[in-house]
């Protein structure tokens, strides 16, 4: 039976709390007409601080989209590595032992893909196989899990590697004044993670099934 074992994660240096960015929202937003609505909905989020891969100063002005792609993968490039690293230390695995890597992110894009780059960088061998995947948002991570499985189900002794990779700071749109973006604004921070499943051995939560 599958094991998902101990996961790693890492988040950026810079950190905006939620007072902060109720400031901000008041400042940015003061005359929007559901402005109240929007600050209850912020401040009863739960969520006590974010961190962000940028100062807010720098994530306010949105250079445009070119620049932020450029500033996703050198931030990818530079922050992903060690979290993998760590992820196949608490699997107890090396590179090599890896079969298939699934990449989520949904809030940025690199091509070729950052599955690719690790590959090269990191020691897998040639013909690891990749999954990245894209445009699943809070799903993805679930969604990674269950293909991790499907392939331990039908290899049995295989391994995979998974990373969850988001820059929401990144997809900040000055213009997108919809409550639900604001929200969102206001909600999601700058993170990564990473897990390995180990089709046999390993220690952590035996995963059964998957729906």
């Amino acid at each position: 039976m599958a094991v998902l074992c101990k996961p790693a994660i890492a988040v950026p240096e810079y950190v905006i709390t939620n007072e902060e960015t109720l400031d901000l929202a008041r400042q940015l937003h003061g005359d929007h007409p559901q402005i109240d609505l929007v600050l209850r909905l912020i401040e009863h989020t739960g969520v006590q601080k974010r961190h962000l891969i940028q100062p807010i100063e720098k994530v306010l002005q949105h250079p445009g989209f070119d620049a932020r792609s450029i500033t996703y993968e050198e931030h990818t490039r530079a922050r992903v590595p060690a979290v993998v690293r760590r992820a196949l230390d608490h699997a107890e695995l090396e590179p090599d032992q890896i079969d298939l890597i699934v990449y989520v992110s949904c809030t940025g894009f690199m091509m070729p893909p950052a599955t690719s780059w690790l590959i090269g960088e990191m020691g897998f061998r040639p013909e690891t196989r990749q999954l990245p995947i894209a445009q699943l948002g809070c799903a993805a991570g679930g969604a990674a899990v269950n293909r991790a499985h499907d392939y331990c189900t039908a290899y049995p002794d295989a391994n995979v590697l998974i990373v969850a990779c988001e820059f929401c700071s990144l997809c900040y749109q000055p213009t997108d004044l919809g409550v639900g973006s604001l929200l969102s604004n206001g909600l999601f921070g700058d993170g990564i993670a990473a897990v390995v499943l180990r089709g046999s051995g390993g220690t952590g939560v035996r995963l059964e099934r998957n729906g």
